[in-house]
């Protein structure tokens, strides 16, 4: 009876002991966790709490470390939006101030009769043009400003992406033939069943279109639609200037202009909002270029799964 006493006895300091030590360790870790946690709160995201997968705490500490990192990405990610609105806002005062000083100009001088007669209509026509580019550019920011806000509605449905191209591009041949640029467009007879948004495919070839025109120097355009492993693909092709392989990694890149034999023209935006609005329709886009060769963008939007089944060969009875 007394030894099994004594081993009670002993069993109960052992526990307590190691109810002591855990508890301990326990505290030692919290206090480890809470230093960490106040140092994260003043603004050191690179701290983690380590803890073996065996101890009590470890759920916990597991569960903080993601947090952490959960935190960090958004704050890195707000970052990156304050940097890039900062910049937008100073691109904005110079990209506007500048073209609407110009359109200002050439008003004042009609309106005052300093030009008159063939310089008048000149005067006139610049400044429409000022003004288009000026609306061309609202137009943009507003689209950039929408898409980043969560606020560009999109209403996705099964279209027919041939004509629609076709009806589209028809708005674009007199701009084409107003700065001599040749073009050629090739799209097929037969249907392409798709599913867009009507409204973001055009801004899509608007964009694209416009960065063209405005950067490109190119005095040729094809533009052939054709399928392409369940896909419809879009493919625009200029002769123009090119991009240099460094610029061509970072075109989609919001804000990003390309320095070298480019114009300085434009936001810098345009590019970034096809690319979020082909992705948002389940599309790609890519784009292609050498230095002196020229550029091409290729769009690819994934075909109706009935309307490719229509069109496969159908095995004989």
């Amino acid at each position: 009876m007394k030894s099994a006493a004594v081993i009670s006895i002993v069993i109960a300091v052992i526990s307590v002991l190691a109810s002591y030590f855990i508890v301990r360790r326990v505290k030692r870790q919290i206090a480890e966790m809470a230093d960490i946690l106040t140092d994260v709160r003043n603004g050191n995201g690179n701290r983690r709490i380590l803890s073996a997968v065996n101890e009590l705490t470890a759920p916990v500490a597991y569960e903080i470390n993601d947090i952490i990192v959960s935190y960090e990405d958004r704050l890195s990610a707000y970052r990156q939006a304050e940097e890039a609105n900062r910049q937008l806002m100073t691109s904005l005062s110079h990209d506007v101030r500048t073209p609407l000083t110009t359109l200002i100009g050439y008003l004042d001088a009609v309106h005052k009769g300093i030009a008159s007669g063939r310089e008048r209509d000149d005067h006139i026509e610049i400044a429409r043009r000022k003004a288009h580019d000026l609306k061309d550019y609202i137009d943009v920011l507003f689209d950039w400003f929408k898409l980043n806000g969560n606020e560009f509605a999109m209403k996705i449905e099964t279209v027919e992406a041939a004509e629609l191209t076709r009806n589209m591009l028809i708005d674009w041949i007199p701009i084409f033939e107003d700065r001599q640029i040749e073009f050629n467009i090739d799209i097929p007879e037969r249907p392409f069943m798709v599913n867009l948004d009507t409204d973001a495919y055009m801004r899509i070839l608007n964009n694209l279109l416009q960065n063209v025109i405005a950067h490109s120097r190119a005095d040729r355009i094809e533009i052939i639609l054709s399928e392409k492993n369940d896909h419809m693909a879009l493919v625009l092709t200029d002769n123009g200037v090119g991009i240099e392989q460094e610029d061509l990694k970072h075109i989609f890149e919001r804000l990003y202009k390309c320095d070298k034999g480019r114009s300085e023209k434009g936001s810098g935006l345009g590019l970034s909002i096809a690319q979020q609005l082909v992705e948002n329709m389940n599309g790609s886009i890519t784009a292609e270029s050498t230095r002196g060769n020229g550029t091409t963008f290729t769009l690819l939007f994934p075909l109706r799964a009935d309307a490719t089944q229509s069109r496969a060969p159908q095995g004989s009875c």
